[in-house]
């Protein structure tokens, strides 16, 4: 994606958002600035027998507010956070559909995983009724996809347009942001609704990242457990939630006089194609991302003010992020930017991670403050940049860069930028 050579320029109107931290925009932003941690001990299920008991599960979410009760029983918990966070998002940017043509409205949900809950609740059933199968629900199979959010949200508000979900593990919402960005671009949509969603914290999502050894155990310590770039990181601390964007082309925002949070500069899609798992020596395919980020959104790395790090608080990723940061930016101007990993207060959200981080970085640029990476408290010395330790601070931030790097290599990096006429 060149911007050089498009007309159309695409804009944030609208913000939707549901994490361990806030049931909704300001309590997050709120909470994300006081340096509140979501992490608290496993109450979804019996937790006693797992080396991790503790995750940022979501508290007091009623889905009874934007479902009724029929709907609630025919979808996954990661489609109810879809909805919750697309009806926020599509409210927030004061969308009145039947102003508008729902032919040119299209919706990019991505899940990495999609229905993980229903998928286990029904496997017992089964088991549980020594392989008969007389009890499966007839919606098991729609419950499950990872592409039904997208689905549910197309059909409630009646949108036309492109629609599908994306998986790309922990980059899986950035792929949908991006994917609507260029579907934008080239004139196939006016307005995309973006984001991601997930809901995994089950005895085998819990499970099988204990298998991996890729979760912290620090059991005694919940609100402390995620501490991306410090010494005594010990793995990530699991999340839910849903992070919805509503984008649109310019034109049609200021058709319709909207709002703008930020413009979106570019973004660089990459792969490590090194290891499913671990990223690459040094965090070279993350350096290109954020390189070809950079040089999409036509700007240069002294324009960069803020970086939302991947930051999971695992030893490769924290440190070969560090890496890359240093290779895209040089030693002393990468001293000098402020980051920091929100994860360290709402959990990895895995597939769901990128487009509420993207959230926070375009808060970010719109509120002029940086918010914190929480629970720094020995520094390490393999990880040394500016991570904007346990406070958040304010500068101004006229482009910010949210990073998002999944399993299987899958890097993204995103570059939003202060919206200027």
């Amino acid at each position: 994606m060149n911007n050089n050579n498009l007309s159309k320029r695409v804009v944030v109107t609208g913000l939707g958002i549901i994490t361990a931290i806030g049931n909704n925009l300001d309590e997050f932003w709120t909470n994300a600035l006081k340096g509140v941690s979501g992490g608290d001990y496993i109450t979804f299920f019996d937790a006693t027998n797992f080396a991790t008991k503790i995750a940022c599960e979501i508290k007091n979410f009623d889905p009874l507010l934007f479902l009724n009760k029929k709907e609630i029983q025919r979808m996954d918990r990661f489609t109810q956070l879809a909805i919750a966070a697309s009806t926020m998002a599509i409210e927030d940017s004061n969308l009145n559909f039947e102003k508008l043509d729902k032919n040119r409205i299209g919706c990019i949900i991505g899940s990495g995983i999609g229905g993980m809950c229903t998928y286990y609740q029904q496997t017992l059933e089964l088991v549980n009724r020594n392989g008969v199968p007389d009890r499966i629900s007839p919606f098991f199979i729609p419950m499950l996809l990872s592409d039904i959010a997208a689905g549910h949200v197309a059909i409630r508000w009646g949108l036309k347009g492109p629609n599908y979900s994306t998986t790309a593990a922990c980059a899986t919402s950035g792929y949908a942001i991006a994917d609507s960005v260029m579907l934008l671009e080239r004139g196939d949509a006016d307005i995309m609704i973006a984001g991601g969603a997930e809901s995994v914290i089950t005895q085998m999502g819990v499970g099988g990242f204990n298998a991996m050894k890729a979760l912290s155990t620090r059991n005694d310590s919940p609100k402390t457990a995620s501490r991306p770039f410090d010494k005594d990181r010990d793995g990530f601390v699991i999340g839910e939630g849903s992070g919805v964007l509503v984008l649109e082309t310019l034109e049609h925002a200021n058709k319709r006089n909207a709002k703008i949070y930020a413009e979106i500069g570019g973004f660089g899609l990459t792969d490590d194609a090194f290891h499913i798992t671990q990223p690459a020596p040094n965090g070279e395919g993350a350096a290109r991302a954020m390189k070809l980020a950079i040089k999409n959104s036509n700007l240069t790395i002294n324009d960069i003010d803020y970086i939302n790090a991947h930051g999971t608080s695992t030893y490769f990723n924290d440190k070969n992020e560090t890496i890359a940061i240093k290779d895209v930016f040089g030693e002393e101007l990468a001293h000098k930017i402020s980051i920091s990993s929100t994860k360290s207060m709402t959990g990895h959200l895995l597939g769901a991670a990128s487009s509420v981080e993207a959230i926070a970085s375009i808060l970010s640029i719109y509120n002029n403050i940086i918010p914190p990476t929480i629970n720094i408290e020995t520094p390490d010395p393999e990880c040394d940049l500016d991570y904007t330790p346990n406070k958040p601070v304010k500068k101004e931030v006229r482009a910010a860069i949210s990073n998002n790097f999944g399993f299987g290599g899958h890097n993204i990096s995103i570059c939003f930028k202060k919206h200027i006429e």
